[in-house]
C-alpha cells in the first residue's frame, strides 16, 4: 500500500513524485513509454534543441552584419537529432536519478483505474491512499476527409524523420504550428500555415502576434481560412470563399491536443468536454483522487503541470495550497521569440477594467540594438488605471522567453507600477524593456 500512486511521468507527475518523495511519503510512479512523458520525450524539449540548431545556422548565414564571416554554412539534420537526441536522453536519466534520490518506486507499462480506486499494470495490482492522475493529452486529429494520407503528421511524427522536406504545409497558425514553421523554414523547407483565424496565435497580444508573423517572411500564410479535404499530398482549403489547393511533402496537422481518458474511463471519474473536472486543489469528483497537467485542461503547459502537481501534493500531505491561474507566463520560441503573462490589452477591456498601457520597443535598448540591430521587438505593460496594480506584460523579440518568468513574478505579487519604477535593473540587458515600458505608463 502506497501513500500515493501517480498514473503518468510527464511533468506534472514526475514533479508530484519527486515532491511527495522528499516529504517522505511512500510513492508509485507509473509510466507507460518513458519518464518525461510528451514534454521531455515528443514536444518541448526535443522542438526546442532542433529550433536552436535552427537558429544557429541562421546567426551563421547573417553573421556578416556583426563582423565575423561564415563560409560553406551546412545544416545537417542528421547531426541535428543526434543533438536532440542526447539533450533528451539525458534530461530523462535526471529524472530517474530524480526519483531514486527521493525513494520513488517507478513501474514502467500501462496503467489502468478502476472504480474501487485501485490501478492495475499488467497482471499487478497497486493501491494507494491517494491517486493523482497525471496522463497528459495527445495531438487531435479533425475529422477532415483524407486526414489518414500517409503525408500527414502530428509533431511527435515530425521530431523522427530522417531526410529534411523540400515543402511543409501546416494546418493551424497555434504555437506547436508556429514553432515547426519557424523551425523548418529557418533552414530552407518552403514552408506554408493555415489558419482558421484571422490571425495566427490567437492567446496573443493582437499586436504582437501580427509582429510575429510579419517577421517570419520566408512563411507563406494563408489566414481565415478552412481546410476543406486532404488528397495525398495535397490540402485543398477554402479563402475568401473561393477553393484553393497546396501541394507539399509533408502535412502537420497542429490543430489542438485531447486529453488522455481512455484509462480511467470506467472509474466514475467526472469529465466535462473532454477534460477531467477538477477543483483548485486538484481535486477530481472522487475521494482521494486528484488530477493534473493536460488532462484537466485548465492550462496545457508542462510548467502549469509541474504547480498542479505540488498543488495536490500539498493538499494530500494537509497544507494549505491552491492552484492560481492568473500568473502562469507562456513562451513562443519561433524566430522572433515571443512571450506573456497576465492579461493582454484586450482580454483586459472584455473584463470591463480600466486599464493604463505602456509599451516600449526593443531596438532603443542598447542591448538588443548590439545584438539584434533594427529586427522586430516590443514590450507592453498593462496596468489598473486605479491601483496601479500590473496585470499582464507581454513580449516579441529577442529572448522573450527568458524575461518573462520575470514578469509571472510581478504579476503573482500584484506588484504596482510604482513599484517596479523603484526596482534597479542591470544595464545593458533586455530585461530592462520591462521598467521602461512601465515607464511609458502615464
Amino acid at each position: 500500500m502506497y501513500d500515493i500512486v501517480i498514473l503518468g511521468g510527464g511533468p506534472g507527475g514526475y514533479v508530484a513524485a519527486e515532491r511527495a518523495g522528499h516529504m517522505g511519503k511512500k510513492v508509485l510512479l507509473i509510466e507507460k513509454e518513458r519518464l518525461g512523458g510528451v514534454c521531455l520525450n515528443h514536444g518541448c524539449v526535443p522542438t526546442k534543441s532542433l529550433l536552436n540548431s535552427a537558429k544557429l545556422y541562421s546567426h551563421a548565414l547573417d553573421s556578416e552584419n556583426y563582423g565575423v564571416t561564415v563560409k560553406g554554412a551546412e545544416f545537417s539534420l542528421e547531426k541535428a537529432m543526434k543533438w536532440k537526441r542526447n539533450v533528451v536522453d539525458t534530461m530523462v536519466g535526471g529524472i530517474d536519478f530524480l526519483m531514486k534520490e527521493n525513494n520513488v518506486d517507478v513501474v514502467m507499462g500501462e496503467g489502468s483505474v478502476h472504480a474501487d480506486g485501485s490501478i492495475s499494470v499488467g497482471n499487478e495490482v497497486y493501491r494507494g491512499t491517494s491517486v493523482i492522475i497525471a496522463t497528459g493529452s495527445s495531438p487531435f486529429l479533425p475529422p477532415i476527409p483524407g486526414i489518414e494520407s500517409s503525408r500527414v503528421m502530428t509533431s511527435r511524427d515530425l521530431l523522427q524523420i530522417e531526410k529534411l522536406p523540400g515543402s511543409l504545409t501546416v494546418i493551424g497558425g497555434g504555437v506547436i504550428g508556429m514553432e515547426f514553421a519557424s523551425l523548418f523554414s529557418s533552414v530552407g523547407v518552403q514552408v506554408t500555415v493555415i489558419e482558421m483565424l484571422e490571425e495566427i496565435l490567437p492567446m496573443m497580444d493582437k499586436r504582437m502576434a501580427r509582429t510575429v508573423r510579419t517577421e517570419m517572411k520566408a512563411v507563406n500564410f494563408h489566414l481565415g481560412s478552412r481546410v476543406t479535404r486532404i488528397e495525398d499530398d495535397r490540402v485543398f482549403f477554402e479563402e475568401n470563399g473561393k477553393e484553393q489547393s497546396l501541394q507539399s511533402d509533408f502535412i502537420l496537422v497542429a490543430v489542438g491536443r485531447r486529453a488522455n481518458t481512455e484509462s480511467f474511463k470506467d472509474a466514475g471519474i467526472a469529465i466535462d468536454r473532454g477534460f477531467v473536472v477538477v477543483d483548485d486543489q486538484m481535486r477530481t469528483n472522487l475521494p482521494n483522487v486528484y488530477a493534473i497537467g493536460d488532462v484537466t485542461g485548465k492550462s496545457m503547459l508542462a510548467h502549469s503541470a509541474y504547480r498542479m502537481g505540488e498543488v495536490a501534493v500539498n493538499t494530500i500531505a494537509g497544507k494549505k495550497d491552491r492552484m492560481r491561474y492568473s500568473a502562469i507566463p507562456w513562451a513562443l520560441y519561433t524566430t522572433p521569440e515571443a512571450a506573456g503573462c497576465g492579461l493582454t490589452e484586450d482580454a483586459a477591456k472584455k473584463e470591463g477594467q480600466s486599464i493604463k498601457v505602456g509599451s516600449y520597443q526593443m531596438k532603443n535598448n542598447s542591448r538588443f540594438y548590439a545584438e539584434h540591430g533594427k529586427a522586430a521587438g516590443l514590450c507592453k505593460v498593462v496596468a489598473d488605471a486605479d491601483t496601479g496594480v500590473i496585470l499582464g506584460i507581454h513580449l516579441v523579440g529577442g529572448v522573450s522567453s527568458e524575461l518573462i518568468g520575470g514578469a509571472a513574478a510581478i504579476i503573482e505579487a500584484e506588484l504596482r507600477v510604482q513599484e517596479i519604477k523603484e526596482v534597479i535593473y542591470p544595464h545593458p540587458s533586455l530585461s530592462e524593456v520591462i521598467r521602461d515600458a512601465v515607464w511609458q505608463i502615464d
